[in-house]
């Protein structure tokens, strides 16, 4: 696994670091207005779906690898609805703010 604090991009640093934190305000503050976001490839609502599959439920991100200059990961995910289950995350970053994010299983 990979200490979030070693991963390579420092913006998805601070994603994986404020969901592992529970910490709303700076998940938002890492996105910027408007983010778009999708789930096996099909897209939500960020707000809905992360109060649904983060927030609510306890979602953590243990990260196993990281690829595309620390743009795309291999996480093992977990939350209180689903338990565990491997997932890659896929990251649009500009100026220091997500754009897009896609999760799906890996």
């Amino acid at each position: 696994m990979i200490d979030p604090t070693q991963l390579t991009d420092p913006t998805v640093r601070a994603f994986v670091t404020a969901v592992n934190a529970g910490d709303r305000t700076a998940f938002h503050a890492v996105l910027t207005p408007g983010a778009t976001m999708s789930d096996d490839g099909s897209d939500r609502d960020v707000d809905d779906w992360t109060e649904r599959e983060i927030w609510s439920c306890h979602g953590h991100m243990s990260v196993d690898s990281e690829a595309d200059g620390g743009r795309s990961l291999v996480v093992d995910y977990r939350n209180d609805t689903w338990g565990e289950m491997r997932t890659a995350w896929r990251f649009e970053v500009a100026d220091g703010h997500v754009v897009r994010f896609e999760t799906g299983q890996a």
